[in-house]
């Protein structure tokens, strides 16, 4: 009886040993908790734009903010807005195509632009542009483009009158910037006017916003001032020009009058000497005659 009872134990804690030892050993290896996430790496901050964007305008909030090339300036304008009759006049001119033909070709240097918008078109006097012929048209835009590419801290070093593509023309096509503490001030001869913001920069082309119509002067010919006439060399006399003597010689008329004057006048002192002596050689005999 004790025999099988004890073989009954033995039976018992060999079946009951595996499984605690592979309970303890599952425990063991299975985890407390949930499994850990691994930390996410942290988001790079998003590149700045390689190129400038045009400024929106004051009020303009839109969300579109997708940089323009810089080969399409009518794009650029239209995007920065109000500048309507600037782009029909290029466009009606076809100076557009110029402009965007040199930035193609372009190697060094560039175009600056200073483009009035359309409220200072409307300060012009009305029906100005009507009274303008196509060809002064062009002019009036291309008087509005420096033929290089200035930069906003650049406008002190350019030299007056700035050459633009309206050619030089002194005293009637003239533009002359001053820059000073930040302002750059530019004049025509009939306009006076400052630049107002940056519409659009890059590495060849540089738009401004101006307030003003830049108006050359030649288109007021009343107020050109007339370029002072020099007055005539006058005429050299001969007589003027030939060396004077230093003293003139007299003529023989002058010789024979200033003989005739001299000689009475050497006779007569002779004559005046003789009778002196004549009359002290007659003293003389009347003393001696007396004493005798």
């Amino acid at each position: 009886m004790m025999m099988s009872q004890t073989l009954l134990f033995i039976s018992l804690t060999l079946l009951i040993l595996p499984l605690f030892f592979s309970t303890t050993t599952l425990a063991a290896l299975s985890p407390l908790g949930a499994p850990l996430q691994p930390t996410p790496a942290p988001t790079p901050p998003t590149a700045a734009p390689t190129k400038p964007l045009v400024p929106t305008s004051p009020g303009d909030n839109s969300p579109d903010t997708t940089a323009t090339t810089s080969s399409d300036i009518v794009g650029i304008l239209r995007k920065a807005n109000s500048f309507n009759i600037f782009v029909r006049l290029l466009k009606t001119t076809q100076l557009i195509n110029q402009l965007n033909s040199q930035l193609i070709t372009i190697k060094s240097g560039g175009l600056t632009i200073l483009a009035p918008d359309d409220s200072a078109f409307s300060e012009l006097k009305p029906g100005f542009l009507n009274t303008l012929s196509d060809t002064q048209k062009q002019e009036l835009l291309q008087f509005h483009v420096i033929t290089d590419y200035v930069s906003s801290s650049n406008f002190d070093t350019l030299t007056n009158p700035v050459r633009t593509l309206a050619g030089t023309k002194p005293g009637k096509v003239e533009l002359n910037v001053i820059s000073y503490g930040g302002s750059v001030n530019i004049s025509t001869g009939e306009v006076n006017t400052t630049i107002n913001g940056i519409i659009y920069t890059d590495k060849h082309l540089a738009i401004y916003k101006v307030g003003k119509v830049l108006l050359p002067l030649e288109f007021f010919p009343s107020k050109i001032a007339k370029a002072p006439t020099l007055a005539p060399a006058p005429a050299i006399d001969a007589a003027a020009k030939a060396p004077k003597p230093d003293k003139e010689k007299p003529s023989s008329s002058e010789n024979s009058s200033q003989s005739s004057q001299v000689v009475p006048t050497e006779t007569s002192g002779a004559i005046s000497m003789c009778g002196t002596l004549v009359s002290l050689v007659l003293g003389v005999v009347f003393v001696a005659v007396l004493t005798t």
